[in-house]
């Protein structure tokens, strides 16, 4: 094979020491110091070892005067083969020896040559060597060095080297490499654009002198991590660098992937690393998180706010959304005009149009300690400590702007050092400023942005929905209030013969008013009517059949009906009720139904007798003297507006002492508790409570409120009062016109004797013109009966049905003149019917 000769330039002293001459190479060919880090040719990492270099020397004889043990594995000759060997036999093939003598003879004539060979090694393989040989001498004492490459590993390297000066130089990406001591050793043009400082002067320099302190330190340890643990970091992001726009510090955001290098014998070279701008990626990625986060905050206030109908709650609801999830402190001022139920902010109150009217704080919310508790002051508002103080910002300040035109402000900063920014909301449904929001961020948070302040006001639009509905429901369930209150009979009423106790709670929840009434009718002739019931579901429609029904019974008991015959006539006015809808409200052709539970009670307090009758309700309640309070076995009948069944009546005596218990379910039942539990705890706090009325009721209320108050309660209590001995006189007269006369007689003297003297002469008229009709329109024997209590009262009892009519006398009657007298002396008069005949009666004040 033809060597292929490569000119080479002299060395600049034109000839090199022999092997074993003074100044020749040792065995390896090198000095004893080895290469720069301290590695001899022949160990791990040395580029010696990697290249396959081996030397020998030619003596001026042309024979191998030297030859190294590099050369003995480079060659496949051993030292003791090789040593005094001819080199063109030796190392070169035949077909080349003559022309290899004659390079030979040329550079032992002084020539420097470089050309390649092929060899083959100890291994048997074949390769090709590029050789230096360089005269040593020249004369006598002419020889050689010689110095042999492998071709293949040679080129390796070279291509490698040219690799990477191409991809550090061409690369558009930041390449850097950080020696053990984490100073930076070579970096491309990229990565010195990124950072903005010139590739030459990046050499020598920690991450310190690139980078922020934050950022520098966060780089710093990963290098540090890197180069110990030999794990590479694919993704750190850091800031710093070239400034950027688009992102609110300013800052590039960086991508960096961090690897350690090691060299041939695994010791580490330093940790290099590709830097990527990911500034266009953290935007989109930080607006995608915004988006998330601002839609899981509308998905959280879509949920929580608006669960009860109380504007306060419905404010807190708000701040529980918002803070810390949105700002750091946030408060609700609402118009107080808004707050007492009038109609609206914006159409009365001096100052509201212009923004300046009064306004309470109902919720303040906050997580920074230490921040003023007013997020407006000095911004013009006037300080408030905390939630439910009243405040009123000037005409010229910006939340008086944000109330005046119903859009959002963001003021300059105030005062206080720990706040940021603050963000001015009015809370605007149905075209009226209801009051306003304010959130601010305390400092080390962002600012608001145009996005903040986009969903600030759509999180303050739900919210204020759900205030304006809660405004809404609090002005009709307070009508409503008012009308169910209004229905209810005033104070403590007064009957004949009892001590009355009465009691009605709304339910605890407070969401709407129900249907349960009760009341006390006196009836004529001692009597005392006692209603109570429960008219079936809640709001507003509830209470107005509660009022239809009450003023039914009402007019029912004025016409001295039966209980049974009361309660039929209220089943019918019930199921009246449930007429087609005139106005359609309700849908067309539907029919609402009105279902109610009812006790009618009626109690004559001269014979201590009282008469039941019920129409699905609960059974009353009675505690006698001496005894435990048990429940009266009354026939429960259907509800009224159920129809089709007639209603039973018990009359029952009652001793004097005795306490009757009327009630409606909301006392005794719950969802919690069984009505049979609530009924045995009546029972018990009946037995064992007070033996005073008043104190009575409030000790049931104590006892079972806490557990069955999740409806309305109407608790009616009577307790029996005999009436005095001597204060009712009953005489039986027969039906003859001398009892006319006894009549007179006997009246007057039973008023007589109890000092009423000044009724006597109005009685005894009145007397004789009742028994006198008792005798002209009935049949049979004649009762009279007076009374005293808050009135006299005087009952004739006869066995005619005729009920007697008041008619205009004309100048030529001679009777019908009698009634017209009753009503002119009486202070009141009427009839009833009884099962025998009827009664008349009036009443005299005394």
């Amino acid at each position: 094979m033809n060597s292929i000769p490569a000119p080479q330039a002299p060395s600049s002293s034109g000839h090199a020491a022999v092997p074993g001459q003074p100044g020749a190479p040792d065995d390896e060919g090198v000095s004893p110091r080895g290469d720069a880090g301290g590695r001899g040719p022949g160990e791990p990492g040395s580029i010696y070892g990697y290249l396959r270099v081996a030397t020998f020397a030619i003596g001026p004889d042309g024979r191998i005067s030297h030859w190294s043990g590099r050369a003995a594995e480079f060659f496949g000759v051993p030292a003791g083969d090789a040593l005094g060997a001819d080199p063109i036999t030796t190392l070169v093939p035949r077909e080349h020896w003559q022309r290899g003598r004659a390079r030979l003879e040329r550079v032992l004539a002084g020539e420097e040559w470089t050309g390649t060979t092929p060899y083959r090694d100890t291994a048997g393989g074949e390769g090709l060597a590029e050789l230096y040989l360089m005269p040593v001498d020249s004369g006598p004492t002419a020889g050689a060095t010689c110095l042999a490459v492998d071709v293949g590993r040679l080129r390796t390297v070279e291509d490698g080297l040219a690799a990477s000066e191409a991809v550090f130089g061409q690369t558009p990406t930041g390449f850097f490499l950080f020696g053990p001591d984490l100073r930076l050793q070579r970096v491309n043009p990229a990565f010195a654009a990124c950072v903005g400082r010139d590739p030459e002067d990046l050499p020598g320099l920690a991450p310190a002198e690139l980078f922020a302190p934050g950022e520098a330190e966060r780089l710093q340890v990963a290098l540090r991590k890197v180069l110990a643990g030999g794990e590479p970091i694919l993704d750190l992001r850091f800031a710093g660098g070239v400034p950027a726009a688009g992102t609110r510090d300013g800052r590039r955001r960086w991508s960096a992937a961090l690897f350690r290098l090691n060299g041939p014998g695994g010791a580490p070279l330093g940790v290099a690393g590709q830097v990527q701008d990911v500034t266009s990626r953290h935007v989109a990625e930080r607006e995608a998180a915004g988006v998330r986060r601002s839609l899981a905050l509308l998905n959280e206030a879509s949920t929580h706010i608006g669960s009860t109908l109380d504007l306060e709650t419905t404010a807190k609801e708000l701040l529980d959304v918002i803070v810390p999830q949105f700002c750091d402190l946030a408060t609700v001022d609402l118009y107080t005009a808004l707050l007492s139920g009038d109609s609206g902010p914006l159409s009365g109150g001096p100052g509201l149009l212009d923004g300046s009217g009064e306004l309470r704080r109902v919720a303040v919310s906050s997580v920074v300690g230490g921040a003023s508790s007013v997020l407006g002051e000095g911004l013009g508002a006037v300080p408030v400590a905390e939630a439910g103080g009243t405040l009123c910002y000037p005409p010229r300040s910006p939340h008086a702007r944000a109330l005046r035109t119903g859009r959002s402000v963001v003021p300059q900063p105030g005062p206080d050092p720990l706040l940021r920014s603050t963000l001015v909301v009015p809370l605007v449904a149905r075209d009226q400023v209801l009051g306003l929001v304010q959130l601010s961020r305390a400092i080390g948070s962002e600012p608001f942005d145009a996005r903040d302040v986009a969903i600030a006001e759509e999180l303050v639009a739900r919210a204020a929905v759900c205030v304006d509905n809660a405004r809404l429901y609090r002005r009709e369930h307070e009508r409503a209030l008012i009308l169910q209150r209004s229905l209810l009979p005033p104070g403590n009423p007064a009957a004949t013969g009892l001590e009355i106790a009465r009691r009605y709670l709304p339910s605890n929840n407070n969401t709407e008013v129900g249907g349960d009434w009760f009341d006390v009718i006196p009836l004529p002739g001692s009597r005392t009517a006692l209603v109570i019931g429960d008219v079936m579901g809640r709001g507003l429609r509830a209470a107005v059949a509660m009022g239809q029904l009450r003023t039914a019974v009402r007019t029912l008991a004025m016409l001295d009906l039966d209980p049974a015959e009361v309660l039929g006539a209220l089943d019918e006015i019930a199921r009246g009720l449930g007429d087609d809808d005139p106005g359609g409200t309700s849908g067309e052709g539907s029919v609402e139904v009105y279902l109610a539970t009812c006790v009618y009670a009626v109690y004559d307090a001269v014979t201590q007798r009282c008469t039941f009758a019920s129409a699905g309700h609960l059974p009353p309640a009675l505690l006698s003297p001496g005894e435990p309070a048990r429940m009266l076995d009354v026939p429960p009948g259907l509800p009224l507006g159920v129809g089709g069944e007639p209603f039973e009546e018990v009359t029952i005596t009652l001793p004097d002492g005795a306490v009757l218990g009327l009630y409606t379910d909301g006392l005794v039942e719950s969802r919690k508790h069984q009505l049979d539990e609530g009924l045995r705890a009546f029972r018990a706090a009946l037995t064992h409570g007070s033996k005073h009325l008043e104190q009575l009721c409030d000790e049931v209320l104590d006892e079972l409120i806490p557990h069955h108050g999740e409806d309305d309660i109407a608790l009616l209590m009577a307790k029996v009062q005999a009436l005095p001995e001597g204060s009712v006189g009953d005489w039986k007269l027969p039906a003859e016109p001398t009892s006319v006369g006894r009549a007179r007689e006997r009246s007057c003297d039973w008023l007589i004797n109890r000092g009423l003297d000044e009724l006597v002469d109005t009685t005894e008229l009145l007397v004789s013109e009742l028994v006198t009709n008792a005798l002209r329109h009935g049949r049979g024997e004649i009762r009279l009966r007076l009374m005293r209590d808050r009135t006299v009262l005087c009952e004739v009892w006869d066995d005619g049905y005729a009920q007697p009519r008041q008619r205009r006398a004309q100048e030529t009657d001679e009777g019908g003149r009698g009634l017209q007298l009753v009503s002119l002396l009486a202070e009141r008069w009427g009839s009833r019917r009884t099962p025998n005949g009827k009664i008349v009666w009036f009443e005299l004040a005394l």
